[in-house]
């Protein structure tokens, strides 16, 4: 069982065959889903028997997780899930998305397939599902939205036809995750808005549109993600 200063919670069970990449994965999600919660420890024996499979695979997968930041490891300490950022990181967060993304989608209006764009236009109107009122659903409508929104730039940034720059992006939107699960404000309807203007730019093949689209993106996110951190850190002070 888990101590109380770690995460408790439904966890999600890989396959009963100890393959690395299935344990990665339900480890991803711990963490994505905040059972694990930032910051906390991450017992190894713990997260082992609960997914039913021995340690070795889920050492490997935090080995994986650190080197994209997710995870670190600490002296005395072991494996611990990396904090939540704070202004300064949130900021180079958004500098580094604001260099890479927009690349991806210039890049990905010329390397665009079928699938994709009727991947992304449904990956769209998923969001916008998830944005209409629902008091009696709104966390779970909240979660599917945030989660298709990562689905949506992931789908870009893979056709982009350049495996290094989508590693790169996938590894910022992991972090970009895991602060939006945190700060629940009011954004939906405009990023919905923003997504569609990629989506039509990419469906005219232009690059150079498909970019000023993402970076228009990209800078209106900041827009309204920074306000919630600064309040957030002016709370915790007084």
């Amino acid at each position: 069982m888990f101590s109380d200063d770690e995460a408790r919670g439904p966890r999600p069970l890989p396959a009963r065959r100890a393959l690395v990449d299935d344990v990665y994965d339900a480890v991803l999600g711990l963490l994505m889903d905040r059972v694990i919660e930032p910051g906390a420890r991450v017992n190894i024996d713990a997260v082992a028997r609960d997914l039913d499979v021995s340690p070795t695979p889920v050492r490997e997968a935090l080995t994986r997780l650190e080197a994209e930041g997710l995870v670190a490891k600490r002296a005395l300490k072991g494996y611990v899930a990396a904090p939540l950022l704070d202004a300064a990181g949130l900021r180079d967060l958004y500098d580094m998305r604001e260099i890479l993304e927009p690349e991806a989608a210039r890049r990905a209006s010329v390397h665009l397939r079928g699938d994709a764009e009727a991947e992304l236009a449904d990956s769209v109107a998923q969001m916008r599902a998830a944005s209409a009122p629902d008091e009696d659903e709104r966390f779970r409508n909240y979660r599917r939205f945030i989660d298709e929104d990562l689905h949506f730039h992931h789908l870009i940034a893979e056709q982009a036809d350049s495996p290094l720059l989508s590693e790169a992006i996938v590894r910022l939107r992991s972090h970009m995750h895991l602060y939006r699960l945190n700060f629940r404000h009011d954004f939906e309807d405009d990023t919905v808005s923003e997504h569609d203007s990629i989506l039509e730019a990419l469906r005219k093949r232009d690059p150079d549109a498909a970019a000023a689209a993402m970076r228009a993106h990209i800078e209106n996110s900041y827009a309204r993600l920074g306000p919630a951190l600064a309040r957030r850190a002016e709370g915790a002070s007084e």
